[in-house]
Order: C-alpha cells, then sequence, then structure tokens
C-alpha cells in the first residue's frame, strides 16, 4: 500500500473582493493581510462617467495639523486613527464578504431553479450543484433531494403520476399494517353484510354471535396470530415515542407539546413502526428516528402545500432509499459480514491509512483509540448527532449528490473530519481523543471540512495524498 502525507492547505488569505453596487460597477474593496494591515487602496469605477474625488489624509478628521502640541499626544492620535481605519477595513470586507454570499446564494438558486424546471433532469448537472450546498427555501432542496434518491424520475412530466402511485400505496400499506385487528376482524363485505341486515330484519329473535378464528383471538398465541403481532409491535411503538420525544429536544418542531409537534411526532411514528413491520429481520433500532428527521423536516417544510401534506409519504419512500446500503449496520447478526458495521469501520481505517500513515498510527496502535469507539454512531446515524441541525442539512446535501452513492461520501467525510483534527490527535492521549472525537468540535469550517472530504480518492488502494 502505498504511504501518503495529509498536508492541508491553508485558509485563503483576505485580499480583494469585487462585487456590482447598485450602479452595475466594479467596486474594488481593499482587504487586510493577516496582520491586519492594508493591502492596497480602494478603487472606485462608476459608469456615470464622472471620476469620484479621492478622499484626502484628514478629510475625515484623521490627520489634523499639528499646532505644535505634545508630540506623545499626536502619536497617540495616530495609532488611534490607524486602529479606526482598520475597523472600518475589516467591516467594509466583512460586509462585502456577505454581499458575495448572497449573490452566490442567488446565483445557485437560479440555476437550481432552472434545472428543476426541465423537461428532463439533467441529473449529473443537478448533483454538481447540490453538492455545494442547496439554498434554503422554496422546497429547493425537497424537491432536489428526492431526484438525488431517485423517488422522482428525471422525465418531469411523470412527477405527478409518480407521486399519486407511490402516496396512495403507502396509504394502503398503513390501512394494511399499522390498523387495530379488529377492524379486520369485523369487517365484512358490503354485500355480505347487507344480506345479514336484511336476515336478521325479517327474523325476530337473539342477535347471532360472531363466530372468531382462534388464530384471531386476542389471547391467541399462534404466530401468525394478528394480535399476537399487534401486540409485539405495540412494545415497539411505546420505544419509537421515547426515542421521538428525544429527537432534537432544542427544535419545537419536533418536541414542543404543541398539535403541530406532536402531528410530525406522529408521521414520523407511522414510518418508522411501518419500516419495522416491512423489515422484521431488522425491525426498528434505536437511532433511525434520527436518519428520518431530516428527511421529514425538509419534506414538511416544502412550499407546495399538496408536497408539504403528503410530507409523512414521500418521507418513507426516501427514508427505505437512504438505508439501502446502509440497513445492514443496524442488524448485529450481520455486524462481521462483508456488509456488516465492522467491515465499514475496517474501510475507514484503511482510508486514513492511504492518506495518512502518521495519524493512523498514532490512533491505532500508540493510543489504541479504534473506529468503533467514535465513528461507529458517525456512520450508522449518517453524522446527524455530531453537527447542528442545519449543517446536518448542508452535509447531507453532499452525501445525497455523490455518484458512488451515501456510504462512499459518508467515509470520506469521517476520514476528512480525522484529518482536520490531525494536530489535536497527534498530541491526545486515549482519553482526550475519545473525547475529540465523541463531542466533535461543532465551530469547524463546514465548508473547508467538505472540501477536504470530497478531495479525497474514493480508491483507498491506488491512491497517494498530495503533499
Amino acid at each position: 500500500m502505498h504511504k501518503g502525507k495529509f498536508k492541508l492547505p491553508p485558509p485563503d488569505k483576505p485580499g480583494r473582493f469585487i462585487f456590482p453596487d447598485s450602479l452595475g460597477s466594479l467596486v474594488m474593496i481593499t482587504g487586510l493581510d493577516e496582520k491586519g494591515n492594508e493591502v492596497e487602496s480602494s478603487e472606485f469605477e462608476v459608469e456615470s462617467g464622472e471620476e469620484l474625488e479621492s478622499i484626502k489624509p484628514g478629510a475625515l478628521g484623521f490627520h489634523k495639523e499639528s499646532d505644535g502640541g505634545d508630540e506623545a499626544m499626536d502619536e497617540e492620535k495616530d495609532e488611534s486613527d490607524q486602529r479606526i481605519r482598520k475597523k472600518m477595513n475589516k467591516e467594509v470586507v466583512a460586509t462585502s464578504v456577505s454581499l458575495l454570499k448572497s449573490i452566490s446564494l442567488d446565483e445557485k438558486r437560479s440555476d437550481l431553479e432552472y434545472e428543476l424546471s426541465r423537461k428532463e433532469i439533467n441529473l449529473e448537472k443537478l448533483r454538481r450543484i447540490a453538492s455545494t450546498g442547496i439554498p434554503d427555501g422554496g422546497g429547493l432542496r425537497a424537491t432536489a433531494w428526492k431526484l438525488l434518491l431517485g423517488y422522482l424520475p428525471l422525465c418531469h412530466e411523470l412527477w405527478e403520476t409518480q407521486l399519486k402511485d407511490n402516496r396512495l400505496k403507502y396509504v394502503n400499506m398503513k390501512k394494511e399494517l399499522l390498523s387495530n385487528p379488529s377492524e379486520h376482524i369485523w369487517k365484512e363485505p358490503k354485500h355480505l353484510s347487507s344480506t345479514k341486515r336484511h336476515d336478521n330484519n325479517a327474523i325476530d329473535g337473539p342477535l347471532r354471535r360472531h363466530e372468531i378464528p382462534v388464530e384471531d383471538h386476542p389471547l391467541s398465541l399462534d404466530k401468525e396470530s394478528l394480535w399476537r403481532q399487534y401486540f409485539q409491535h405495540t412494545e415497539i411503538a411505546e420505544q419509537i415515542d421515547r426515542d421521538l420525544q428525544r429527537t432534537h429536544p432544542d427544535m419545537p418542531f419536533f418536541s414542543a407539546e404543541t398539535s403541530f409537534s406532536r402531528k410530525n411526532r406522529e408521521a414520523m411514528k407511522n414510518i418508522l413502526l411501518l419500516f419495522a413491520k416491512l423489515n422484521p429481520a431488522i425491525c426498528y433500532v434505536q437511532g433511525m428516528n434520527e436518519v428520518l428527521a431530516p428527511i421529514y423536516y425538509v419534506f414538511s417544510a416544502d412550499n407546495d402545500n399538496q408536497n408539504a401534506a403528503n410530507a409523512e409519504a414521500d418521507s418513507f419512500s426516501c427514508f427505505v432509499r437512504i438505508l439501502g446500503d446502509s440497513v445492514d449496520h443496524f442488524c448485529q447478526q450481520l455486524d462481521n459480514s462483508s456488509s456488516g458495521i465492522l467491515a465499514t469501520l475496517s474501510r475507514l481505517s484503511d482510508l486514513l491509512k492511504v492518506n495518512d500513515e502518521q495519524l493512523w498510527h498514532h490512533l491505532e496502535f500508540t493510543t489504541k483509540v479504534k473506529p468503533q469507539f467514535y465513528a461507529f454512531r458517525w456512520i450508522t446515524l449518517l453524522l446527524t448527532q455530531e453537527f447542528k441541525f442545519e449543517s446536518i442539512l448542508r452535509i447531507w446535501d453532499t452525501l445525497l449528490s455523490n455518484t458512488f452513492g451515501v456510504q462512499d461520501m459518508l467515509l470520506r467525510f469521517c476520514c476528512a473530519m480525522l484529518l482536520c483534527m490531525k494536530s489535536r490527535l497527534l498530541s491526545g492521549d486515549f482519553v482526550a481523543n475519545i473525547k475529540l472525537l465523541q463531542h466533535y468540535p461543532d465551530d469547524v469550517n463546514l465548508e473547508y471540512l467538505l472540501q477536504v472530504a470530497q478531495d479525497i480518492s474514493p480508491d483507498t488502494s491506488s491512491y497517494i495524498m498530495s503533499l
């Protein structure tokens, strides 16, 4: 295996920023070097044809002529003037950065809206735009995620039919699998029920008893009994309820005691319980609620009322899809298989070794901090417990956009999380490193972290990180 040494590039130094002003001209804003000093003077260009008069020293009262007073006072004034100029420059730079971000978001929003409005969606271009972050609002993220997960077809004309069919299937599954068994047992075909009512009206006497098969009796222990299955899933439903109460407790959307929040929790409970019934080998595992939360939140926030009203049905289908290549991580019987969580943790270790053997050796042998001590949660819960909620949505934009699948980008991102903490990890012992990785810093530069992850090659057999 090739040895490689990962060296993080230094963050971009502040420099000149260019943005259009209200007149449509270009304004070049003075930047600052690392010590906060000016790099070059401000330049302005206007379209009116009239040059702006340059601001002369002292025009703003910064350099008043000395009338022969104390030189110490003059020096103090000069220092004060420099501090004021530096502060003004920093404020101007901060304003320009904010405006540049706003312009970038507007351009990205425009590009994304155009792509989503096309008759045939260009999936490659959609992935490229979404991987850099989807702007909030307008339902863009909801639609983009549905396309990236394959829930919506690439042909725009088929969306309405596809959504209608999928939502109807979900409603029917809920009726069949989530309803009380008594609703099935006592339910009779309309024509049979009508005949019996006619017979009962024609003959006086006691009401006829309704015969209940042994397997449909509430006390039946038969494995095929609807009641036995119902009581078993009642325990699962109670566990789901407890977990949903703890889902993002700082967000009223999930945890408040309002009718709106309770409706959201009930919808998520239906999704998780239905998944458990359809997948008895896996059933429900604590933490699945955390994976579902971003999906249901995004789909509920769609500004299209019809889509928002069907967030439960759409979320179920997309939840199943996003767990598609990682569902074995939740099955303990498959832990030691090639698709189990231990094999995935081993791939993360290999990825780190290829990109930074020094850090890998320090974690594996010097401090003996194994991936299962910290990355088990990272991988099984798709990073939903490691970052703030808005950061999770941003990370998922990139995860879902990856051509090679969610798990591929997830491992690269986990590797990037280690690489970006290299200096602290190398200086830490077992306790310090475990604490750091189990409580990953929330002040990390997320965009830089994502860029490091995207620069890591998914092919660990032949990749060497450039110095």
